[in-house]
């Protein structure tokens, strides 16, 4: 004898496994058993452009929804997005740095290099750019003399300092050496210096400046001269460096092996 609230679970018309199975499969994509009714919803379908077919009954995807294909597809197309996106802006970048870079072996005033200090020279294959602080003294075609003066404050230590103002120095003064009418490029380099006599740089991403003192460090003469034979010769002197700066650069790039140049004059 059945229980009480197992008898009161039975709904009346409720249909049982069988009657459901058999009428689930009567029912086609419209929801509809009637083929009527199913004929003129499926015509509906089509002249709006809605029709979906979906099964209730299909065990890959029920809902008809394809959700892991919709979204491997919208990764897809993200990443390939993102691509192009980085891709223009290297182009793009490339192209507003040339349009913005000055050559000085074609045109040497204050104008064009003050452009090339701000916005680098091209060195080689790469490209060089300078500290935003900077200044022009002299440059002239009529003289052949170029003079500028930057301040680096990107190093910490004298050979970070040196070796960084030695490429830029380099960059910069071949790019001009190249103009035929400039044969002297000189390249000064100051720094910040605090009170106990160490160099100052720029710290958080450089909104934090140094406030020491601006001091001059070191000066790269580069020259340009014909040889007797015809060539040309380019030539850099590096001076303004004091002795305690000079002995600590020494010490740290050369050994007793290190050839020791001798000065003959004639």
């Amino acid at each position: 004898m059945a229980k009480k609230y197992e008898i009161a679970r039975i709904q009346k018309g409720a249909l049982n496994a069988d009657e459901a199975e058999a009428l689930f499969a009567k029912v086609d994509e419209t929801g509809h058993t009637d083929e009527e009714r199913a004929r003129r919803e499926r015509r509906h379908r089509k002249e709006k452009g809605a029709s979906v077919d979906v099964d209730p009954l299909a065990g890959d995807d029920p809902s008809g929804s394809n959700v892991e294909k919709v979204i491997a597809r919208t990764a897809v197309g993200f990443v390939l997005l993102f691509l192009v996106g980085v891709v223009v802006f290297q182009v793009g970048f490339g192209v507003i740095r040339r349009a913005n870079t000055a050559n000085l072996s074609e045109n040497a005033n204050v104008r064009t290099v003050a452009s090339a200090l701000r916005g680098g020279v091209e060195w080689g294959n790469g490209f060089t750019q300078f500290p935003e602080d900077f200044s022009v003294q002299e440059a002239d075609e009529n003289t052949g003399r170029i003079e500028v003066t930057v301040t680096d404050t990107s190093s910490e230590k004298a050979l970070e300092c040196f070796a960084g103002s030695q490429v830029q120095a380099t960059a910069f003064a071949v790019n001009a050496l190249l103009n035929p009418k400039i044969n002297t490029v000189v390249y000064h380099v100051n720094v910040h210096m605090s009170a106990d006599g160490e160099i100052e740089r720029t710290r958080l991403f450089g909104f934090l400046r140094p406030t020491g003192d601006v001091t001059s460090y070191m000066t790269f003469v580069w020259t340009k001269t014909q040889s007797a034979n015809g060539g040309v010769n380019f030539g850099c002197t590096i001076t303004g460096i004091n002795d305690a700066i000079q002995d600590e650069i020494r010490d740290q790039i050369t050994t007793s092996f290190t050839p020791v140049q001798i000065l003959t004059g004639k």
